[in-house]
């Protein structure tokens, strides 16, 4: 069919390929916390020593603030496991890992969070694992799973999610570290069969993070050496 131009009529537009979301974004809360506070205290006392020191320490004390403060940054408020369609972008605190779903070989969770692939192993800072959150949830499922008459009703303990609970994640009352990690693993099996899930993987370094806080090491180690 054509128009009255004379070019071809497209026809209605193709449906597109599955349902489209937001990428899924994990960090670690306690991370974020702890870094605003120390970021916090670390401002004042800079601020402090500037304003009211005297000699080379107003120097010392700005030199000191990308030495303490981009470090801090890189190791509790960067971190972030981002889930999408296509791909698992880690960033860990000096590198950021782009993973493409097709070649992910495993997801695992032990004494940390790591994805496997090409033969290597990433670590998920944005994912800590806690062994005591792990054993209270274990000790817990096995506590419901135990009786004492199978004929008498009982409440089921697990009625209410825990604290931290991951959306889509099977089974609510696990640690979350190991909810995250079954979330991941479904999103990998779903989308790895997606031709747009195939390709390299990028491992980048965080410039932004290293430099400064080389730069300032240095001006710091000259200032104390002066």
């Amino acid at each position: 069919m054509t128009d009255s131009a004379g070019t071809p009529d497209p026809g209605p537009a193709a449906p597109a390929d599955g349902p489209k979301y937001a990428d899924h974004v994990f960090r670690s809360t306690p991370g974020i916390v702890s870094g605003v506070l120390l970021l916090a205290v670390a401002g004042w006392l800079i601020v402090d020593a500037m304003l009211n020191s005297s000699g080379k320490t107003p120097w010392i004390a700005l030199a000191c603030a990308p030495v303490f403060a981009f470090p801090v940054i890189a190791y509790t408020l960067r971190p972030s496991v981002s889930a999408g369609l296509d791909r698992l972008v880690v960033r860990n605190p000096l590198r950021t890992v782009v993973v493409p779903w097709a070649e992910v070989e495993e997801l695992r969770a032990g004494y940390s969070v790591e994805v496997l692939a090409d033969g290597k192993s990433y670590q998920m800072w944005a994912v800590p694992v806690s062994l005591r959150q792990r054993n209270k949830a274990n000790r817990m499922a096995a506590r419901g799973a135990v009786t004492e008459d199978p004929r008498a009703p009982r409440l089921n303990p697990f009625t209410r999610p825990t604290r931290n609970t991951v959306p889509g994640a099977p089974d609510s009352n696990r640690a979350w570290s190991d909810q995250v990690v079954d979330v991941l693993r479904e999103q990998g099996r779903t989308n790895a069969v997606r031709p747009t899930a195939k390709g390299e993987i990028t491992v980048s370094w965080c410039w932004w993070v290293i430099v400064p806080t080389l730069v300032g090491a240095a001006v710091l180690a000259a200032l104390v050496a002066a």
